[in-house]
């Protein structure tokens, strides 16, 4: 899906394979060791201290690219500071029927059904394992099976077998390609939902020799009533922190009517705006201290930047690599070091919500 990280292939002939047989040829690439690295950047003003963790810088790659846990490596060679494998659920699942990856190449888009199509925890589990002891900040994405009796068992499950291997975790409620999945943001499931997911985690302190951050990924379409809920089951639950957000169900003005009608999670550009708006309002909402991480059609060094001036302690993408290519780690660190020189910030936490209160204010006037 990524095609733009495919070295010595051009986009164009990429572009003429199906999505997902690209996706597919981008993780063997990867695996192979075939791609370029980045240099690290010297910049130790990029570096973010979060969760007794060190990011060496604030970008990291979101789920969805790396499911099965099977490059997280090569990723970070990409340039990024932090990848995050999944989502991955306890037992192995094929997914949505193919196909179910579209592109929008007008709006810089993707609409995906995958489904959470993923081999299951002891795949994966199998592979982080085998890396341990390599360094580096790997996130893992929990979710349920489509078919499970009791969802939330199947979170638990997830916390409880990656305690070991997850330098965080992401609590995923927010695919809509699960039906039924979303209905866990809801205030009464949430909350049962974090409870457990926490205990688990907490559980697992003493067999793993620390506290793995857990973090909860809802979707940009929830209203101002359910983002204030959240808000408050986030902040009284204890859960370490957000993401912001999921890909949306909503077409608004999007040129590719066609391709536009398939059902699915909407990505790429068309998401930034209600993503960045949802980012602000749950920034007021939960407070400046809680760390939240903005995810949603970033794909340009300025669009970095105004998800981090909005609100978010760090930043994470995936389609935006589609359209621009692995060179897209380096501009975007290159620029944020250069906003820093431009404002006179010492680190890139000091931006974080610089311009939150704009952007939470499009969303009121929206309402």
């Amino acid at each position: 899906m990524i095609s733009g990280l495919v070295g010595g292939l051009a986009r164009s002939a990429l572009f003429s394979l199906d999505p997902e047989t690209a996706h597919g040829l981008t993780i063997k690439a990867l695996a192979s060791g075939l791609m370029p690295g980045c240099a690290p950047g010297g910049d130790g003003r990029l570096a973010v201290n979060l969760f007794d963790l060190t990011f060496p810088n604030p970008l990291g790659m979101a789920a969805g690219f790396d499911k099965n846990g099977e490059v997280p490596d090569a990723v970070l060679k990409l340039g990024f500071g932090f990848t995050e494998a999944g989502t991955v659920t306890p037992l192995a699942q094929a997914g949505n029927p193919k196909p179910r990856v579209f592109r929008l190449v007008e709006d810089h888009g993707v609409i995906n059904r995958y489904g959470f199509n993923n081999e299951g925890h002891a795949a994966m589990y199998e592979r982080l394992a085998a890396r341990r002891h390599r360094g580096g900040i790997v996130g893992v994405n929990v979710g349920a099976n489509k078919d499970a009796s009791d969802r939330i068992a199947d979170y638990v499950a997830g916390v409880e077998r990656f305690a070991d291997l997850a330098s965080y975790f992401t609590v995923n409620v927010s695919s809509p390609n699960t039906p039924g999945l979303r209905d866990l943001q809801a205030r009464e499931a949430l909350a049962e939902l974090l409870a457990r997911s926490l205990a688990a985690r907490d559980a697992a302190v003493q067999r793993v020799g620390r506290k793995v951050p857990v973090l909860l990924k809802i979707a940009p379409d929830i209203d101002a009533a359910s983002q204030e809920e959240i808000a408050e089951e986030v902040l009284s639950s204890g859960v370490d922190g957000l993401i912001v957000s999921n890909t949306t169900i909503v077409r608004d003005g999007l040129r590719d009517q066609a391709t536009a009608k398939q059902a699915g999670g909407l990505s790429g550009r068309p998401l930034f705006r209600k993503s960045t708006i949802v980012l602000a309002r749950m920034r007021k909402l939960v407070g400046p201290d809680l760390p939240i991480i903005g995810v949603g059609g970033i794909d340009s060094p300025e669009s970095a930047w105004t998800k981090i001036a909005a609100g978010a302690t760090l930043i994470q993408l995936y389609t935006g690599l589609v359209y621009e290519g692995p060179g897209l780690v380096a501009r975007i660190l290159k620029h944020l070091s250069r906003q820093l020189d431009a404002h006179g910030l010492k680190s890139i936490s000091e931006a974080s919500g610089v311009n939150r209160d704009a952007w939470a204010r499009l969303g009121e006037e929206a309402e």
